[in-house]
């Protein structure tokens, strides 16, 4: 790095730590919005149809690990109660 290139990059360190706390807070904050901004520009949203795909494949696998759950939950009760109160 050259003497010249060190110094710019110290400059704009220094200007940033610079000005008065307001200031500072809205120069972040803008920041933030504006990364905020670039990002959302950059995500893909679904078509209609792929919502659609989308929406169904996690209804599905919700009930089947509802049902999963449920049987499991049905077969330890069956099992505690045949330990502690023996066959019936």
């Amino acid at each position: 790095m050259t003497e010249t290139s060190a110094k710019r990059g110290s400059d704009r360190a220094d200007k940033a730590r610079g000005g008065n706390a307001i200031s500072r807070l809205f120069g972040a904050i803008s920041l933030f919005v504006r990364q905020i901004l670039d990002e959302l520009r950059k995500v893909v949203r679904p078509t209609g149809p792929e919502l659609v795909r989308y929406t169904t494949v996690v209804v599905v696998f919700v009930m089947v690990m509802m049902a999963l759950v449920s049987l499991l939950d049905f077969g330890f009760t069956r099992l505690v109660s045949w330990v502690f109160a023996g066959p019936s």
